[in-house]
Formats: C-alpha cells, structure tokens, sequence
C-alpha cells in the first residue's frame, strides 16, 4: 500500500512560518498525510523536535534543511546535521552528500521568486551530485510555472522528479504529495521513487499574504524595525513612500 508523502514543508522555525507542532499534527492527520519532510530555511532543529512529536502520531518525519548558497536555494534530506548557508553550491551539495543525504532542487522555475531559485546552469554544473527535482510546487502562483519546471526537469533524465509542498501555513499543508511504496531510509526511498504518483493541487494566494506579514512580525521582535518598514512599505524618495 503506498503511503502520502509530503515533501518540502515548513515550521515555525523557518523565519517565515507559524506552524506550531499542534496545527501540523492536526492538518496532516486530517487530509492523511504519512510520511512528512520537514525542511525549514537553514535549520533542522524544528525537523528535530517536531519528529519526536509527529512519530507517536504515526506520522513519520525526514529530517531536511532547504539551504540558501551562493547562487540559490537547495534541499537536503535525510539529514543528520544542519549545513550552514552561504556557501557554494557545489560545497552545499558535498555535505549534504557526506552525510548520506539526497541533494533534491526545489521549484528550478519561479519568476515571483527568482532571487531564490537555483539557476539551471548550477543544475547542468552539478548534476553529478543531484538526486531529485520538484516538478510542482505548491506555491507557483503561476500554472505555467509547473510547466517549466516539467521541462527543466526533462533535460535531466537521471533526476527522479516529487511534488513539493512549500507548506508554511496550515491551509497549505496536505494538499500537494506523493503516493509512494513505504521506506525506511533514503536508499529504499530512491528504489520507491520511480513508481510514485503524484498529487498536486495549485496555489492558495493568500498564503504569500502570510508568510509576509509574519516574516515582519519575526523581524520587527528581533528589532528591525527599518527592515520591515522597506519590505511593507518600499522605498521612501523624495518625501514620499511608494510601494515596491
């Protein structure tokens, strides 16, 4: 029997996410969700901790880490220890190899969020070391951003292709996996892949909504506070505030 596997979430301890271990627990258990990888924006320590917590629900937890390099975001799973960000892409993809880890790239097209998405230069660089791709993403505001990422995926025959979530709030999450046979590691998990089934749903837009206003609030309780008026307000010319 396959299982719901839910790929590429957040908690509450990305810097632009709420979710507290109840709120997942509850939405995973509602919409059936099995097995879930949680990977929050250079941190494991909440995949860490809401793991403990989700596996006496029965919910299995992948410990991941979506990493910002030096040219854009990459996803490590089956982590065991967190990989610092900033760094080269190809370095980022090393430690995540080093420690048994699947190099996965998330949403390779996304022209709302171009400055984190890897460009595919870096995938044709280093696909050596790459694992897997999203070919759906559950924030593409836009179809046809599923469609390139369908492409970009083509060119690479060798990458096996998921469903990416991007959960970061609780009407998100459940919504968008994969129907996978049961794994224990990541060495069976890339044997199951080629026989997943994918499950997608398009974008709640309010979700942006969201994640912006609660990426201010974050800021504004670390005390920056002239940070938060240039990403809410734009740029102040001339006397004048215009929204960029």
């Amino acid at each position: 029997m396959k299982k719901r596997f839910e790929v590429h979430t957040h908690t509450a301890y990305s810097h632009d996410s709420l979710l507290n271990k109840w709120l997942y627990l509850f939405m995973l258990k509602r919409r059936g969700i099995d097995v879930v990888a949680i990977t929050d924006h250079n941190e494991i320590a909440g995949a860490l901790r809401y793991r403990k917590f989700l596996e006496k629900y029965n919910i299995a937890v992948v410990i991941g880490e979506e990493i910002f390099t030096e040219k854009g975001e990459v996803i490590g799973l089956f982590l065991q220890e967190k990989i610092e960000p900033g760094l080269p892409v190809r370095e980022t993809m090393l430690q995540i190899r080093r420690q048994g880890g699947l190099v996965y790239i998330p949403h390779p097209y996304d022209e709302q969020r171009y400055q984190t998405v890897l460009p595919e230069i870096e995938i044709s660089k280093n696909i050596d070391l790459i694992d897997l791709i999203e070919i759906h993403n559950g924030r593409n505001s836009e179809s046809y951003f599923s469609e390139k990422q369908f492409l970009i995926a083509k060119k690479y025959p060798k990458l096996q292709r998921l469903v990416g979530s991007d959960a970061h709030t609780f009407f998100e999450l459940g919504r968008n996996y994969n129907l996978i046979p049961n794994f224990r590691n990541a060495e069976q998990f890339m044997r199951s892949v080629p026989s997943v089934v994918h499950v997608k749903q398009p974008c709640i837009p309010q979700a942006y909504k969201v994640t912006k206003w609660v990426t201010a609030i974050k800021k504004l309780r670390q005390g920056h506070f002239t940070e938060v008026r240039m990403m809410l307000f734009g740029k102040v010319k001339q006397g004048k505030q215009r929204i960029e």
